[in-house]
């Protein structure tokens, strides 16, 4: 049975990543910060027997680690670095008007938390037959892509995300290891919903970026590819 470990699994693109690759036979290690209060993963995992819940928090290295050690002895075959957290006070991150705390904050979800998460696992991919690593970013880093998303934290911390996960390929590369960037275009989901024009239904992102991980091989690692299938410009 190939195994997959995803983090932010409790609701949107996390949760649709688990129930989809449960389905489809794989064992599901899903990781949240408060597995108590995961209603909806709780009681997918009571239907499906392999879904495990794991608390994981990607802001705190230690929850990492800790997770990592208890799951030491498994093999996976693919990491789904998925956890983040964007704002809906476009007001407050603007020039002029930053919050620079939260942009802190931001940092270390969105693109410390995935590297944190990937080192911490490697040994359990390595292990692996498939070694595959996915993190979820967004068009938004894109520095060729000049789009109207006026949130720096957000788009700075998916820029740093795609050039780390860039690099990150390049080292795994002699490992075995194929690494993707993920986009999932505007998703439905309650953070994608927060700026006008989520037009890309859930259950249809995670559908195209599961497609993108099946075909992803050591030729094609280190690109950054929409849920379409689209290659993306870094």
């Amino acid at each position: 049975m190939s195994k997959v470990l995803i983090t932010g699994a409790s609701r949107g693109l996390g949760f649709e990543f688990v129930r989809q690759y449960a389905y489809e036979g794989w064992h599901v290690f899903a990781t949240c910060r408060d597995p108590e209060n995961a209603n909806n993963l709780l009681l997918l995992a009571d239907k499906l027997e392999n879904i495990s819940i794991h608390e994981m928090d990607v802001e705190n290295h230690d929850s990492i680690n800790s997770c990592s050690l208890k799951l030491s002895d498994e093999s996976i075959d693919l990491l789904i670095n998925n956890a983040g957290i964007a704002s809906n006070d476009f007001s407050s991150q603007k020039l002029g008007d930053f919050d620079f705390d939260f942009w802190e904050k931001i940092f270390r979800v969105n693109t410390l938390g995935p590297f944190k998460t990937s080192e911490a696992f490697l040994s359990q991919i390595m292990s692996s037959k498939q070694k595959k690593i996915a993190v979820v970013s967004s068009k938004v880093g894109s520095l060729s892509d000049m789009n109207n998303y006026p949130v720096y934290p957000y788009a700075t911390s998916k820029a740093a995300l795609n050039k780390g996960m860039r690099m990150m390929a390049e080292q795994l590369k002699e490992r075995g290891i194929s690494v993707v960037s993920l986009c999932p275009g505007h998703a439905k989901t309650d953070m994608g919903l927060m700026a006008d024009g989520a037009n890309v239904e859930v259950d249809e992102a995670v559908r195209g970026m599961r497609e993108v991980i099946y075909k992803l091989d050591i030729h094609s690692t280190g690109l950054f590819k929409q849920f379409d299938g689209k290659t993306l410009l870094w």
